[in-house]
């Protein structure tokens, strides 16, 4: 039956029929302004080469299609990228290596990333390795065997049957692809022992909204969310009072529905350390808020302890379908905010899922250090803590839009906080009572 091949451009679809015949793959093209969309519908095998990242609800729904159904993404994708790999895509970005993943794949191998490279020259055996870092093979893991081509190519062998794969550049980069996307066994979403729904559904009841801060942990707490000892404070007596109970220097932030402190960094002060002081704080952030508009409520302020963090990151959490979430995490910092430099990630996901995600971030060395003992405890804490969220999104995907943290704190030690949250609720419970009406 071969492969059902679609693309945006006949240019381009031209040019990936040309490379087919080639290697000798059966092909056949469909140009289209929705290849995400008709790739869906078809049956058997099928390939989608486009110049737009799709989305990650476009990813899930191909990832359950049912057929093999790799991507070559044109342009600067590497989010894209990296929630198809998440969901078991083999995904590149060339047309060659698209075309070397197809002809691998008709070999049916499992792991072919392991088949030995001794018999080719040098020059590509430092390709394959460049691409896939060391070694790729794995003794005992697949007797497949790659072998020089014809015309600079090379041919995977296994047994008596053989594919001639492309340049050595292009196998690997393959490779590459379809190693990214393997799944042993992607975990399913966890669930929270001792769970009172009715503690969730007390705080987020009524109409869309977004949830204040203190309101949203409230609901994240029923899910054991790494939260600060922290408490609301509606007057300055109360906030001093409150602030030499948890001992000080202690973080002050305005709670307010409608003022996020991600947007307005001047009202949350960190490291205050005395009770008069706190008052003073507590009188400023209140006329502050008045300044921002009539409209902005302000509820009071929290207290919580001030803490010292390795890294500040930026959480978006939402549902893409049941069971399944999409996550971008990136870096909260100044630096950070300016580079853009974030991610998405689909969860649940393993640890080691976790740790390659974080390593697509430009700043992953501060986050996850060089001692492999802090190393593995901050990915543990920030696996636990995403997971949670991810339970709680899951879990209430019909009321909740998303789950906004910022930031998400990663202390010095390996712990992690949630200082700034925001639930963002939908219109479910409305249509509830209209539809009862």
């Amino acid at each position: 039956m071969g492969w059902t091949f679609f693309c945006e451009s006949a240019d381009l679809a031209v040019e990936c029929a040309r490379i087919a015949g080639m290697l000798e793959l059966e092909l056949s093209p469909h140009v289209t302004s929705r290849p995400f969309s008709e790739v869906v519908n078809a049956r058997g095998d099928a390939a989608v080469l486009a110049t737009r990242a799709p989305t990650a609800e476009e990813l899930a729904t191909i990832s359950r299609r049912g057929g093999r159904t790799p991507l070559a993404l044109l342009g600067d994708f590497t989010r894209a990228a990296g929630v198809a790999s998440d969901l078991g895509i083999p995904c590149c970005n060339e047309t060659r290596a698209l075309m070397a993943t197809l002809a691998i794949l008709e070999l049916g191998l499992d792991r072919p990333w392991t088949a030995t490279h001794r018999a080719l020259s040098g020059p590509d055996r430092r390709r394959f390795e460049s691409v896939l870092g060391g070694t790729v093979t794995e003794p005992g893991r697949s007797g497949a065997r790659w072998t020089p081509g014809d015309a600079s190519m090379v041919r995977l062998v296994d047994g008596e049957r053989s594919a001639l794969v492309g340049e050595a550049r292009d196998a690997a980069a393959a490779l590459l692809a379809l190693r990214s996307a393997w799944n042993d066994a992607r975990p399913t979403m966890p669930t929270v022992e001792g769970l009172d729904p009715r503690a969730v559904l007390d705080v987020i009841l009524g109409p869309a909204r977004l949830l204040s801060d203190p309101a949203s942990k409230a609901a994240l707490s029923a899910y054991d969310v790494p939260l600060p000892t922290e408490e609301m404070c509606a007057s300055p007596s109360r906030a001093a009072s409150e602030a030499a109970r948890i001992g000080f220097p202690v973080r002050i932030a305005l709670a307010s529905p409608d003022l996020r402190v991600w947007d307005h960094p001047d009202l949350v002060a960190d490291g205050v350390d005395n009770a008069a002081r706190v008052r003073d704080v507590f009188r400023q952030m209140m006329t502050l808020a008045e300044g921002r508009g009539e409209a902005a409520r302000a509820l009071g302020v929290t207290v919580s302890a001030t803490t010292s963090s390795r890294a500040l990151l930026r959480l978006d959490v939402r549902s893409i379908e049941a069971g399944l979430v999409v996550a971008t995490l990136g870096f909260a910092d100044p630096h950070g905010l300016a580079a853009d430099d974030s991610t998405d990630l689909v969860l649940p996901c393993t640890l080691d899922a976790l740790e390659s995600a974080i390593l697509r971030l430009r700043g992953h060395a501060l986050l996850l250090g060089d001692v492999p003992r802090l190393r593995r405890a901050h990915i543990e804490s920030l696996g636990d803590a995403l997971l949670r969220i991810a339970a709680f999104v899951d879990d209430w995907r019909a009321e909740v839009v998303r789950v906004r943290v910022e930031p998400l704190a990663v202390l010095v030690g390996g712990r992690v906080e949630v200082r700034e949250a925001c639930v963002e609720v939908s219109d479910a419970f409305a249509r509830s009572v209209e539809s009862m009406g």
